[in-house]
């Protein structure tokens, strides 16, 4: 399986919007990148308020070569400009292999 972790760092004053992020976001991303390989789409928001995180989202793919294809794809641009519409803040992603 690849998986691909994206967090949202809670720089000073960074905007998160929970709502938006899972009513909206999270099905675009499935939407545009099932049919690449996406399995499973998870959010996570930090239970302590002074978290350095603001979310961290889980995407599986079925395997860390749908992984890359479908991030690479210009299906995924899609998901890309949506990001200002929930935050400010700079995502950062790792692509990481399930053992």
């Amino acid at each position: 399986m690849g998986v691909v972790m994206v967090s949202y760092p809670a720089a000073d004053g960074a905007r998160f919007d929970r709502e938006y992020y899972v009513a909206a976001h999270l099905p675009l991303v499935k939407r545009v990148l099932t049919p690449h390989g996406l399995v499973a789409a998870e959010a996570y928001f930090p239970d302590d308020e002074a978290s350095p995180t603001l979310a961290v989202a889980v995407l599986r793919f079925r395997d860390a070569a749908a992984r890359d294809s479908a991030l690479g794809h210009p299906d995924a641009g899609e998901a890309f400009a949506d990001i200002p519409n929930f935050t400010d803040a700079q995502p950062t992603a790792a692509r990481m292999s399930a053992a």
